[in-house]
């Protein structure tokens, strides 16, 4: 896929150059509107400075501005083993040089997208929701498909085109909302020309401003989504060939373009880079026209098209068959390899989901995980209960029977989760620190864990110390008197 990878790097070229003169021209006239030719000039060099300081932010902190901005929280595998072996297994296939970042967005919608300057430093997110509802085969089509835009060098385009046209759609913006405000006048550049030559020359560079601020956003979002919507197709075709089951990525496609769960924090820059317009409206579901991503419909069809093999050249054929068109989605070069690889069966963990609730309680588990969220029993009646990691009281009562339960601080601890009231408990003075260290000396205390469900011990000092199902860890300590405690499993 060398050609397609040097085929994508000329036509990112040619449409940032075409881009940029948008950006320009939009940038000269909207100066021009309110300062004449003089004020064009001046509004052409604010438009490359806009430009500039946002390339520049975008190449270095672009990725993860975008993951912020979308809510997306660094995993480690401990949180979604599976997710994390589907995306080592993708990488592998694809040939990639290192791991991709794995991030979960905390949201009940379907959507997933990847992001980064280069293989070597690039990262996927996947939503909890598309976590809880996927099988493994149609999970490894999604990340799949997300590698191959990795794999073709198409994140690296979607970052740098997506400043690009938010930069053109900012100054649209700024100069259409100060039209609002001011009414469109412009003293200073009457007062310059006087006359009535003058106030009608205004009227007509004010015009063309108005026009062009409309238009400049439209056509480049135009051209940037129709580039974008042919790697869309790339991306399938790649994700195909990575993972030698087409019916993964197409019955996964079925269910987000079903999900009606709306995805928060995205905007008309950002929408490109997931695997389904995550702006679509709730009810639009197989019949996908926005602009942005090829129907859904079109795309289901086609990986549900592949009957002989798992290689770009049978995607070709299904591509050709459903949409009428003839070659060119996929380059020469690939086109070239004759080797055939066969679709591969169902693999053993693809069943479907038990039912809604289960889907539901699974969802709860991964938000809860990425969140940081730790479960404890009240001590009364046994009602499971969430934890939030902000919590800062060290009692509260139980909603059921009123029981005093205790914050299972040193376990909440121990997961990393550090609160402000562990804070303040471990917060000593010398006197107190060295009193720690004269309880160390006088030997460890050992607890011998019992199986794995939450269990309840004393310390020498008789603070009261909880384990929950979660916790790993060889050792704790005391949040009262500092006493380190070794756990051994019986």
């Amino acid at each position: 896929m060398w050609e397609l990878i040097q085929l994508n790097k000329r036509k990112s070229m040619m449409l940032f150059i075409v881009m940029g003169l948008f950006l320009l021209v939009l940038g000269y006239v909207v100066g021009a509107a309110y300062g004449g030719p003089e004020g064009g000039w001046s509004g052409v060099v604010i438009a490359l400075l806009i430009w500039g300081i946002w390339s520049l932010i975008g190449y270095f902190s672009g990725d993860s501005i975008i993951l912020n901005m979308s809510g997306a929280k660094r995993v480690t595998p401990d949180v979604h083993p599976r997710l994390f072996n589907v995306v080592e297994e993708m990488k592998i296939a694809a040939g990639l040089p290192v791991m991709p970042k794995v991030y979960i967005i905390d949201t009940p919608a379907l959507n997933a997208f990847a992001i980064g300057r280069k293989p070597e430093n690039c990262a996927i997110a996947v939503t909890a929701g598309l976590l809880a509802k996927l099988n493994r085969d149609e999970l490894q089509g999604v990340v799949a498909h997300e590698t191959g835009h990795v794999h073709n060098r198409d994140v690296q385009f979607m970052t740098h085109a997506g400043i690009m046209l938010g930069a053109i759609i900012m100054i649209s913006h700024v100069f259409l909302r100060s039209l609002w405000f001011t009414g469109g006048s412009s003293r200073r550049f009457r007062s310059k020309s006087g006359g009535k030559g003058g106030g009608q020359a205004q009227a007509i560079i004010m015009i063309v401003a108005i026009v062009f601020a409309i238009l400049a956003p439209i056509a480049a979002q135009l051209m940037y989504f129709a580039l974008s919507r042919k790697r869309e197709y790339l991306a399938d075709a790649s994700a195909v060939r990575f993972t030698r089951y087409p019916e993964g990525l197409a019955s996964a496609l079925e269910k987000l373009a079903n999900s009606t769960e709306d995805m928060p924090r995205v905007n008309k820059a950002t929408a490109p880079m997931y695997i389904v317009n995550p702006l679509k409206k709730k009810g639009r579901k197989l019949s996908d026209l926005t602009s942005t991503h090829p129907p859904l419909s079109e795309r289901i069809k086609i990986l549900r098209s592949i009957a002989s093999g798992a290689g770009y050249m049978d995607y070709q054929s299904a591509f050709n068959k459903v949409t009428g068109k003839g070659g060119g989605l996929i380059p020469p070069s690939a086109l070239a390899d004759k080797e055939k690889i066969p679709i591969r069966k169902a693999s053993l963990e693809a069943e479907e989901p038990e039912g809604a609730k289960n889907e539901k309680r699974e969802l709860g588990d991964i938000m809860r995980a990425v969140n940081k969220y730790v479960f404890m029993a009240c001590v009364g009646c046994g009602l499971k209960m969430k934890i939030p990691p902000d919590f800062k009281k060290e009692k509260f009562d139980c909603p059921r029977c009123g029981a005093s339960n205790k914050v299972p601080l040193a376990q909440m601890a121990a997961a990393g989760v550090i609160l402000e009231g562990v804070q303040k408990a471990q917060k000593r003075s010398k006197e107190n620190e060295r009193e720690t260290q004269k309880h160390s000396s006088e030997g460890e205390q050992l607890y011998r864990r019992q199986g794995s469900e939450w269990q309840s011990f004393k310390c020498k000092c008789g603070e009261t110390i909880q384990l929950s199902p979660y916790f790993s860890g060889e050792r704790v300590i005391c949040p009262f008197c500092g006493r380190v405690i070794r756990i051994e499993d019986k």
